[in-house]
């Protein structure tokens, strides 16, 4: 337990940090699924194409790693233990995302993108895991409750 019921400042300054960095992730899941014209503009038609035809299944893993590190830093700003479970699902839900792209179509990936996605993708790998080491961490030190 932390002392005299105290929060470190570490954790504050990684829920808000953390919760800054999955609102970027957040702001691309809606404006990309409600299909924005002004965001989507950024994208060619077939980079567009390739965003909308995800199946059901594709949808699910990248909206559970979106919304699961969303509300694993939310958990976090709440000091509440279940901050871990969200990490984790949203781990398992990066992992289904990162099957279909990576796995099923990585050469239309990168002919349309580069090498961009894979680095970005392997960016949010270390992020979510430090993120659930983190709170699971903090869980154990009976800070999160």
């Amino acid at each position: 337990m932390t002392e005299a019921g105290k929060t470190p400042v570490h954790l504050w300054a990684v829920a808000v940090v953390s919760l800054l960095w999955n609102a970027f992730g957040a702001v691309d899941y809606t404006m990309t699924k409600l299909r924005n014209p002004e965001y989507m503009a950024a994208f060619t038609a077939e980079q567009q194409a390739y965003f909308y035809s995800f199946p059901l299944w594709a949808n699910v893993g990248w909206a559970l790693g979106v919304w699961g590190s969303v509300l694993g830093s939310v958990l976090l700003l709440m000091r509440s233990r279940h901050a871990v479970t969200a990490f984790l699902l949203s781990i398992v839900g990066l992992a289904i995302s990162c099957i279909y792209q990576f796995g099923m179509h990585y050469g239309d990936l990168e002919r349309m993108f580069g090498t961009f996605p894979m680095i970005f993708t392997a960016v949010i790998w270390v992020i979510l895991i430090a993120l659930f080491l983190y709170a699971r961490a903090q869980a154990a030190k009976g800070v999160l409750r």
